[in-house]
């Protein structure tokens, strides 16, 4: 391929039909998920009301590859592969010798890299009979994805967006609806969770952990619908890991090998999707990358948290996960970044943090804006709020080297647009955003009420 090319491409031939699964090759597994009544490794009975059985096999399996099914392919193909791009014009404005590429999930029907997840788990819900998926969402790229998966497969779909976003993207709900799917603002007076947090705060600003806690109760008291999540779990990150498969084989086409890769984190998928093909690839000794995760300074769980078991929810209706946590009774500032307003970080991802695989930091929000508006400056695409956290990362990355001189190829993805964020965006140039920190002492009352679980 030409050294001057912009975009690195992929065939619908080339894209990777394998979903690649990384606990076989981690040092150790990660600890068991717990049932929170008798605090033992759930099972797959535990998990039944909630998943299909396929979905429950990919979130415990021991196989290295799972093979993607020629019907979640054909949807695959409205939007993948995606392209990666090499990240010239900024690379010029920053004065940079660093070589930055972006791997862009913007281009898929709902935006963002949701799809890659919503899909199959809409066609294993479908093969399996299920009438009808809830969901939570943060910004609502992932409710839309879900709107638009489940309308491939002939599924009814019910969301609940925190109330924070639903009120700052009135857009977002617009385009589920389009895609057929039903909304509500959590909390709502819908169910039990919900009422319960309005009577104490009537004018709460929701959590994703209040709206997963709306969409798990709705799901477990109805037989014929199922719950979908659009991060954390294993069989989501699983199906993330298409980005990092198809960016392995384009870096190859591009004659370039990683030197940082950097990813923003909220839950784990976005970061998990792009990582853990190249992190198979630094473990086998193919490669030495520095992976670096990025969340928001308003709820950084993964630099601030404890490493302890909790709530994936509110209400303490989900199984106890050891993962990263702020404490399931946490709620966020409403940060423009919906989708990384998340109390909790991945259980696979937290073990790979614990296993010094990885490293974290934490960026402001005016340090994000600032970046996703150099970027768009630059490179012609608005990027959701979400991404902006990876690009403050990148740059900085990128502003290293050019005080060192050294050329580092950085990698990150790009996963979403942010043509239904423009508000914030308005905010900011306006001067009129606030930065959210989260403080010592309020990480310490977060985390005052983990549930108790021995040693």
């Amino acid at each position: 391929m030409s050294d001057d090319a912009t975009k690195i491409l992929l065939t619908e031939s080339e894209m990777p039909r394998r979903w690649y699964n990384i606990v076989p090759d981690l040092p150790s597994p990660p600890p068991p998920v717990l049932h929170p009544g008798t605090l033992q490794p759930v099972g797959p009975d535990d998990l039944a009301p909630l998943f299909p059985m396929a979905l429950i096999e990919q979130e415990v399996t021991a196989e290295r590859y799972v093979d993607i099914p020629e019907e979640v392919l054909d949807v695959y193909r409205l939007w993948r592969p995606s392209p990666l791009y090499r990240a010239r014009r900024l690379e010029k404005a920053l004065g940079t010798p660093a070589k930055i590429y972006y791997k862009y999930e913007g281009v898929s029907p709902a935006g963002s890299h949701k799809p890659n997840t919503a899909v199959p788990q809409a066609f294993y819900n479908a093969a399996a009979g299920v009438r009808r998926l809830t969901t939570e969402t943060g910004a609502g790229q992932w409710g839309t994805a879900l709107a638009f998966a489940s309308a491939q497969f002939g599924l009814e779909c019910e969301i609940w967006q925190v109330r924070a976003s639903y009120d700052q993207k009135p857009y977002r709900k617009i385009m589920i609806e389009t895609f057929g799917a039903t909304i509500h603002p959590s909390p709502s007076t819908l169910t039990a969770a919900g009422r319960q947090v309005l009577e104490t705060d009537p004018d709460s600003p929701g959590s994703l952990g209040i709206a997963i806690s709306e969409a798990v109760e709705v799901a477990a008291q109805n037989a014929d619908t199922n719950y979908a999540l659009g991060s954390v779990l294993n069989h989501v990150l699983l199906h993330q890991t298409i980005i990092g498969e198809e960016a392995l084989l384009q870096l190859a086409k591009a004659g370039a090998t990683p030197d940082v890769i950097v990813g923003c984190t909220g839950g784990g998928s976005n970061f998990g999707g792009l990582a853990f093909p190249f992190l198979r690839e630094k473990l086998a000794g193919r490669m030495a990358p520095t992976i670096r995760a990025v969340e928001p300074a308003s709820c950084p769980s993964l630099t601030k948290g404890i490493y302890a078991y909790d709530f994936g929810d509110t209400a303490g209706m989900t199984p106890l996960m050891k993962m990263h946590t702020l404490g399931h009774e946490f709620i966020p500032d409403p940060i423009h970044a919906g989708g990384l307003r998340y109390h909790g970080m991945s259980p696979l991802l937290s073990h790979i943090y614990e296993l010094g695989l990885i490293e974290a930091v934490a960026k402001t929000q005016k340090e994000c804006f600032e970046a996703g508006v150099r970027f768009a400056r630059a490179e012609g695409i608005i990027p959701a709020p979400e991404p902006t956290h990876a690009l403050a990362a990148c740059i900085e990355e990128a502003l290293r080297c050019k005080e060192s001189g050294e050329e580092k190829v950085i990698l990150t993805a790009l996963c979403g647009h942010g043509h239904l964020d423009l508000a914030a965006y308005g905010r900011f140039l306006a001067g009129d955003m606030v930065d959210h920190e989260l403080s010592g002492e309020a990480v310490s009352a977060a985390l005052a009420n983990l549930p108790a679980v021995p040693a």
